[in-house]
């Protein structure tokens, strides 16, 4: 007897992906957290039911086909190691789908958690109290396409420009972007960050780049290495692209712009580097100083006040 012969229900599928997944000792991280929310989006995804509530699902019987699919699915996650948006291709984020495949990491960001809410726009405290005049937007690292995308839904009259240095993220980019429409605003570009941008001004900067440090690169889960290590790896430190970036961010944004930068867990590194920047740094539901926000105004100091406070005294 298989799994497929044994069970029944959305419920038997979702406590039989729990027990393997446990079992298996599986990481997460690819938009769920633990066993059974990722057990959720798989059994609910493949079945083509929506993905925010289980509960009107769970005593649904199922036919041999679904129960048969479930089954295999439930055990590629677990012998293969693949995040479950690649072996579904799809995924989520504040509800929005986004195809996802080995082109480009599986969508997810704090950033998206925060276009999500009200912290950009509508809420008592906004980053932007007048999004209605944001023209233009700028996605580094894009990946996938899914902050441009985000980005472009949030800001309904600005123009996206969104860059990324690999091509194969880009195709799948393209995919997402014709997926929402929004051809005739986001601009895919390749290149090296602001390298193919030059003299390009933006009213918001939106990054998620690479900011991985070096001994955690060398530890990462077998999920995460399916994923290009390209757009993991940020040097020793993980903060060598995020240094670019800041140095090279005044030229690109405009008077009364900003920028909103996710980098992981080096917040102490960056404050006691810059210690003339007045980081804000944003916390979502699952993360704490992993995400900053910096107006044009704080930026325009950024490299000469690094540089004197590295100099040797």
């Amino acid at each position: 007897m298989t799994a497929a012969d044994d069970l029944v229900t959305v419920r038997d599928f979702v406590r039989h992906a729990v027990s393997r997944f446990t079992e298996a000792r599986l990481a997460f991280g690819h938009g769920t957290t633990e066993a059974l929310d990722e057990a959720a989006f798989m059994v609910l995804e493949a079945l083509h039911l929506p993905v925010d509530d289980l509960s009107p699902w769970l005593d649904a019987r199922l036919t041999r086909e679904e129960r048969t699919r479930l089954a295999d699915l439930i055990e590629q996650r677990c012998t293969t190691r693949q995040p479950a948006a690649y072996l579904l291709g799809k995924t989520y984020i504040g509800g929005v789908p986004f195809r996802s495949d080995a082109r480009a990491i599986v969508p997810r960001s704090f950033i998206g958690e925060l276009m999500a809410g009200d912290l950009f726009v509508g809420g008592d405290f906004s980053l932007v109290p007048q999004p209605e005049t944001v023209g233009r937007v700028l996605d580094l690292c894009t990946g996938s396409g899914c902050l441009a995308i985000l980005a472009a839904m949030t800001f309904e009259n600005a123009q996206v420009d969104a860059v990324d240095l690999c091509p194969d993220a880009l195709s799948l980019a393209t995919e997402n972007v014709a997926e929402h429409d929004l051809g005739d605003r986001v601009r895919l570009v390749q290149g090296d960050l602001f390298g193919p941008l030059k003299g390009e001004v933006y009213d918001l900067i939106i990054t998620n780049p690479p900011y991985v440090d070096a001994p955690t690169m060398a530890a990462l889960p077998a999920e995460y290495r399916h994923e290009p290590s390209l757009a993991f790896d940020g040097g020793p430190d993980g903060l060598d692209i995020v240094r670019r970036i800041l140095a090279a961010a005044p030229a690109h944004l405009s008077s009364g712009g900003g920028m909103i930068c996710e980098i992981g867990t080096g917040k102490e590194i960056l404050e006691a580097e810059y210690p003339n920047l007045p980081f804000l740094w944003l916390d979502t539901e699952d993360s704490e100083g992993e995400v900053f926000w910096l107006s044009a105004a704080d930026l325009s100091v950024t490299t000469d006040l690094r540089v004197i406070n590295r100099m040797p005294r």
